[in-house]
């Protein structure tokens, strides 16, 4: 069966044949350029994507390091604020407590000094009294001695109360303040 053909359609086969699978290499290697084409594309679109994806990781990874980091530091400044606010306050308390001490200390020291003006004015109409007492007692000591000299003549001085013997005419006779009680007109 083999042998009845004949040599050129043998050879025209093999020769088709071979033209076949070498079109078919060259359609099929084409094809698959094509393809890697269109895929080298699609897959470096991916592979961009998965780069982009892994730096966003990495950056929201580093974004959640640092809110973790500035929710602590956050939290120790309304710690410190809030620790801030009590001692002010504290200090607050201790001014008003200072500046309410201060009025009434303020007020007290008012009165003390009015107390003591009045004191003060009291000891010296009293120091005053006291010195017109003791010229009284002088007087009253130095009038004493005079009767007991017999220097200081009563009857004499009855007169001139009474109105009955003028001063001016008596040239002997010499007359004192009478507006102080325990004095006396002398005559010398």
């Amino acid at each position: 069966m083999f042998v009845d053909l004949s040599l050129h359609l043998i050879m025209y086969t093999v020769v088709a044949f071979v033209l076949g699978w070498i079109l078919s290499t060259i359609k099929t290697r084409m094809t698959n350029g094509q393809k890697d084409q269109k895929s080298n594309a699609h897959d470096h679109r991916i592979r961009s994507l998965e780069a982009d994806q892994r730096v966003a990781q990495i950056e929201t990874e580093k974004s959640n390091e640092k809110c973790v980091k500035l929710e602590g530091e956050l939290k120790q400044a309304t710690d410190d604020l809030g620790k801030r606010d009590e001692v002010i306050l504290h200090q607050q308390k201790q001014l008003d407590t200072f500046k309410h001490d201060l009025k009434v200390s303020v007020r007290k020291t008012r009165e003390l000094r009015s107390e003591l003006t009045d004191r003060a004015s009291e000891n010296i109409k009293s120091e005053v009294k006291l010195r017109e007492v003791k010229t009284e007692l002088e007087i009253a000591h130095v009038s004493a001695d005079m009767i007991a000299t017999g220097v200081l003549d009563y009857s004499l001085t009855e007169d001139i109360v009474a109105g009955e013997v003028d001063e001016d005419d008596d040239s002997d006779v010499k007359a004192t303040d009478d507006s102080t009680p325990g004095k006396a007109i002398t005559d010398f």
